[in-house]
């Protein structure tokens, strides 16, 4: 009886083991599979994104080329260069010394010529020499493009992730009492020249309760290192964002509501609503998504427009960046500098639009690169 019993338990033993066995077996394969399946999907997917980035990129070397040969020939239609402004500022000079620098930096020759001379620098990344400054046009964007990044970067996500939201909730919230603040309030940033709300954060929030400083990037007399730096940077930046964000602001959230209700009424919200899907899956998984197609589009077109908006509020803030640089720049008739804040400027909104187009594809599955 006991030999009968221990063979029984044998038995159901390895037949325990043998079924788990089969199932660790199966789990695995399946698992397998799987990982599999998707490491094929990933790279067929990021193959095409790879080829799909490398052709758009080739299309945007002859734009970029356009807009160079374009903003040379409009500069250069303006009245007297870079000479005449030294000349100005140094009280007099004779008109063989002013023929003289003018054959020194290159100005003496036709204007197809100089283009000609300007785009083959180009080529070899040499972006020409400031006579303002007295450097090279690269080191010199490359010294400011640090401070107008960091400026751009702050005021992008604040006015899109608070725009996204704001006009998220004021959907959601149609005809309530939130819906009519965050209207008026986005109606009212809109309006606002931005160098007044600049001047006005100034005297509040400086002057008046001494919470952040005035103007600049950080303080000079300090000579802060490490997490210390960091944080005076950070104060000096919250003021020239937020004002710079309000216009953008108050743009994203009238788009994003009004690209919210639209989405709303669309079939397949009521085909949703039909199934008994609740209002917040309908809003977060399947309107959202569709939503944010337009306010994407528009963070995209809104690059380089930035460029055009940071150079009042570098002026009021005297932050140090791109923006305050062409300014001076361009009564300085400094057209080499110039220019090579135009060139940087479209390489941006050239980029810019590509990742706009790649985000597409995550959004709206509907999209495909090729």
């Amino acid at each position: 009886m006991v030999r009968l019993w221990a063979l029984m338990a044998h038995s159901e033993r390895a037949t325990w083991t043998t079924k788990n066995i089969t199932r660790v077996l199966q789990l695995l394969g399946s698992r397998f599979f799987c990982l599999l399946i998707f490491r094929i999907y990933f790279m067929s997917k990021s193959s095409k994104i790879f080829k799909y980035v490398g052709k758009r990129l080739l299309q945007g070397v002859p734009i970029i080329i356009a807009i160079v040969v374009i903003n040379f020939f409009l500069l250069n239609l303006a009245e007297g260069d870079a000479v005449d402004v030294l000349a100005g500022e140094a009280g007099s000079a004779t008109p063989e010394y002013m023929e003289q620098l003018r054959k020194r930096f290159g100005l003496d020759q036709p204007l197809p010529v100089q283009l000609m001379v300007y785009l083959k620098n180009v080529l070899t990344l040499d972006l020409g020499y400031s006579f303002r400054h007295e450097m090279p046009v690269n080191a010199l964007i490359f010294d400011r493009f640090a401070a107008t990044g960091l400026l751009m970067t702050s005021t992008i996500i604040l006015a899109v992730g608070f725009g996204i939201l704001l006009g998220l909730l004021a959907a959601m919230r149609l005809n309530t009492w939130k819906d009519n603040v965050i209207t008026i309030f986005a109606l009212i940033t809109y309006a606002t020249p931005l160098f007044w709300v600049g001047l006005m954060m100034i005297v509040v929030f400086s002057l008046n309760l001494g919470w952040f400083p005035t103007s600049g990037m950080t303080n000079v007399a300090a000579f802060y290192e490490g997490w210390d730096y960091v944080v005076d940077v950070s104060r000096h930046l919250v003021l020239p964002t937020i004002t710079l964000s309000l216009f953008y602001l108050a743009l994203y959230t009238r788009m994003m509501r009004a690209s919210m209700l639209e989405q709303y009424g669309q079939d397949y919200v009521v085909t949703a609503r039909a199934k008994g899907l609740t209002e917040r899956r309908i809003t977060y998984v399947h309107v959202l998504r569709n939503a944010l197609l337009p306010v994407v589009t528009m963070a995209g077109v809104q690059v380089g427009a930035l460029i055009g908006g940071s150079v009042i509020v570098e002026s009021v803030f005297a932050w140090p960046g791109l923006g305050m640089l062409a300014f001076e720049s361009l009564f300085a008739r400094d057209l080499n500098l110039l220019l090579g804040i135009f060139l940087l400027s479209s390489m941006l909104v050239v980029a810019v639009n590509l990742i706009v187009d790649i985000i597409y594809c995550f959004l709206d599955p509907r999209i495909e690169v090729s």
